[in-house]
Parts: C-alpha cells; sequence; structure tokens
C-alpha cells in the first residue's frame, strides 16, 4: 500500500500523547517509501504541489519528524516515509535576549511553536554563503533537526553580541546558556 500524507496524520494523532514532539527516537516503524511532502527555506509545508495552511497540521507533522543524516522522515509507530527538505525544517522566527555577557541566555521560538535556549545542548552555528558572503545562522531545535534564524531575530541577536578570544583570535559572537558562539573574526568586522 502507497504512504499518504492522510494515513500519516491519522497515525500520528493516535501516537501523539500531549505537548511538543513524539517519541519518534523509539520508533522503529519499517520504511514505506517517498510521499510528495515538501519543506520550504521560508519554512512552509507543501503537500503534492499545494502548500499546506492549517498550522495545526503542519505543527502535528512537524512533531514527528525525524533525520538520519542528510534524510528527513515522517515516523509513526507503523511507518516512515521520507520528504524532501530545502534547507532545514524549521525557521526560527522570534527571539528573546535575557541577561548580560557569560550570563546571557538567548530564547528562540519557531515557526512551529518550538521553544529553544542556545546553549551546550542547543548549539549556534553560523555559515557563509560563498555566493553571496552573508551570514546564515541556524540554532539546533532538537534531536538533530535545526532551525535557520530569520533576519531580524539574527539582527537581533548580533545586537547582543559581544568580542571574546577564541582559541587566541578575536571573535565577535553571542553568548548563551554560558557557551560563546562565534559568528565572524574581529578583525573581518572593519
Amino acid at each position: 500500500m502507497k504512504p499518504d500524507a492522510k494515513g500519516i496524520e491519522e497515525a500520528a494523532r493516535a501516537a501523539k500523547k500531549g505537548r511538543g514532539p513524539a517519541p519518534v527516537h523509539l520508533w522503529n516503524p519499517p520504511f514505506m517509501g517517498d510521499i510528495d511532502m515538501r519543506i520550504a527555506r521560508d519554512g512552509s509545508w507543501y503537500h503534492e504541489g499545494g502548500r499546506i495552511n492549517r498550522e495545526a497540521l503542519v505543527q502535528l507533522f512537524a512533531s514527528i519528524l525525524l533525520r538520519e543524516g542528510e534524510d528527513y522522515f515522517l515516523v509513526t509507530p507503523v511507518e516512515k516515509v521520507g520528504i524532501t527538505v530545502e534547507d532545514v525544517p524549521f525557521v526560527a522566527v522570534d527571539v528573546d535576549v535575557a541577561g548580560e555577557g557569560a550570563a546571557q541566555v538567548l530564547r528562540f521560538e519557531t515557526n512551529v511553536g518550538d521553544v529553544v535556549e542556545a546553549g551546550p545542548s542547543n548549539p549556534i552555528r553560523v555559515e557563509t554563503s560563498p555566493e553571496h558572503d552573508e551570514p546564515a545562522p541556524y540554532v539546533l531545535v532538537r534531536a538533530n533537526l535545526e532551525a535557520r534564524i530569520d533576519r531580524k531575530s539574527f539582527y537581533r541577536m548580533v545586537e547582543a553580541g559581544a568580542v571574546s578570544e577564541v582559541e587566541g583570535e578575536s571573535w565577535f559572537g553571542v553568548w548563551s546558556g554560558g557557551v560563546f558562539f562565534p559568528i565572524q573574526r574581529a578583525e573581518e568586522l572593519g
């Protein structure tokens, strides 16, 4: 039987108990193939070419998302199906900055309602696009799943930044949860 989004939705609702992500790491169902579902770079979800506009349905699918290597799957206790993710599955759409210096905490909220504090378990990484020479910031949300930090949140994060020494070099970056996350060498700031 070919997997479909409706069957995945029904199985996810039956398996999901309470709020937050389902325990997909505990499930080992058979792989049933890929379905025509895609998460766009902007965090929008699509099924068979049409955008999924029901926020509750997107949140349900997001709660059963699993990443293995470079592949993404929707997982229920009875089936596992592959989906396409253009960049990363989530977008950090807001950030709250509390405290200062090494005691500072950055709390991100994603487009699917996850809230995560950056720190040792949820690191921030910044890649620079060689094509545009622009930073592409990410924060780990849960179990190998990241959120791309949107532009306004990145600017607010940078406002809370500082210069610190990393392996004998001065870097501009941000503190959160007692960890310094470098963004750019201080000498390159101009």
